[in-house]
């Protein structure tokens, strides 16, 4: 058999939830050669009978697809059970299906309740439709004058003190101190509106990036013996290390401020005043909450009663899915999946009756119509209509 055939066997066996775990391994160790990568994608588009060339965008999709079964654990397989809403089964036939249905959807996994599902009736259409977020931010001086990001050419946009302002090619908002000469520190603040996220490159080289519906206060150029910075909402921050200079990240929170200590390091914080825990995720270094010490790969929850709880295995991938260009859902509820995109595609959000019981597992490219989203999120029966900002949520 040759190496093609081969392949194309494995994936039919994986696809068909019938592939033994050394055929999984194998399957695998094809993914991981780049000489396979091109045999695989075309296969995966064939096994649903298309033979057109890929659209804009499918190639993220596949790439999704594909990433997902090179990182599955492997796991002793049984004759493949009824679809249920705890099945070790993954419905790998809607993951691949979401493809070519239209949208830029890839999803894994959607989980559904135990109870049988009704017959799907005829539904109101999803009427409008809503672009993804994109880098959209306004920036603040210290003298209140403000800048908006997304339309003000590339280049120096303002001179605080010694420090030039500039933003660059790719959109990043980037902080210079000019070299030996004196600095006074002055505010500036960075906000996104819900629709947006951006980039910004303090003034010690450490990078910030910033979610939808959040803003970061920072001095522009740093003194003391500590650099400190206050955020709201949800920023991922690469530090640069400066044992001598400890960074602090404030955050304001409903049961008051909080701070992170740093040295030099990657980590996410998640401090939205709609969720019920603030989140510290750490990927790299260590961090300090209260007087608790993060290491890599746990997450730090203060939650709404003041108290802190340490998970010592963070679920990472979720955590920044985000700074990738992902949403990310395992086990997620119809308001968590909400939040998430009222933030990403600037939406108010009206449940219509009970709210539905079902959880979502899966990866959505936040690059997605809102439409293109709520098409696959529909096949776990919650329907969703869009009317310009509004979307209305129905079992």
């Amino acid at each position: 058999m040759r190496p093609e055939e081969r392949l194309y066997y494995l994936f039919d066996r994986y696809i068909g939830d019938s592939a033994s775990v050394e055929e999984l391994e194998e399957l695998k160790v094809f993914l991981h050669d780049p000489s396979y990568e091109e045999t695989a994608k075309n296969h995966l588009l064939s096994l649903l009978g298309s033979t057109e060339p890929m659209a804009v965008g499918s190639e993220v999709r596949l790439q999704a697809v594909l990433r997902r079964i090179k990182e599955e654990e492997p796991t002793l397989r049984k004759t493949p059970e009824p679809y249920s809403h705890r099945s070790p089964v993954l419905r790998r036939w809607w993951a691949v299906a979401a493809l070519l249905a239209g949208t830029a959807v890839a999803v894994w996994l959607l989980v559904r309740p135990k109870t049988p599902e009704p017959a799907v009736t005829a539904r109101k259409p999803l009427v409008h439709d809503r672009a993804p977020g994109r880098n959209v931010a306004v920036l603040t001086l210290a003298d209140g004058s403000s800048i908006t990001l997304d339309s003000a050419h590339n280049g120096l946009l303002a001179q605080q003190g010694a420090t030039s302002v500039t933003k660059s090619a790719d959109g990043a908002l980037a902080y210079q101190p000019a070299k030996g000469a004196g600095t006074v520190a002055v505010y500036n603040t960075l906000t996104t509106p819900r629709g947006g996220q951006y980039r910004l490159l303090l003034p010690d080289g450490s990078q910030v990036w910033l979610n939808a519906a959040s803003s970061i206060s920072y001095p522009t150029a740093f003194t003391g013996s500590e650099r400190s910075v206050t955020i709201t909402g949800e920023a991922y921050f690469e530090i640069a290390a400066n044992a001598a200079m400890p960074f602090r990240v404030h955050v304001n929170t409903p049961q008051g401020q909080k701070d992170i200590r740093v040295l030099g390091t990657h980590f996410n914080v998640k401090a939205y005043s709609d969720e019920t825990t603030v989140t510290t995720t750490l990927l790299e270094g260590s961090v300090g909450l209260g007087n608790t010490v993060l290491k890599p790969g746990e997450q730090g929850q203060w939650r709404a009663d003041g108290t802190m709880q340490v998970d010592p295995h963070a679920n990472i991938e979720e955590a920044v899915a985000w700074k990738n260009g992902m949403f990310h859902f395992e086990g997620a509820d119809v308001t968590e999946v909400m939040r998430q995109l009222s933030r990403w595609y600037d939406v108010d959000v009206i449940f219509r009756g009970k709210v539905p019981d079902a959880k979502f597992e899966g990866e959505i490219p936040r690059n997605s119509n809102l439409t293109e989203v709520f098409k696959i999120l529909q096949l776990s029966n919650v329907h969703f209509t869009v009317e310009d900002k509004k979307v209305i949520v129905e079992q």
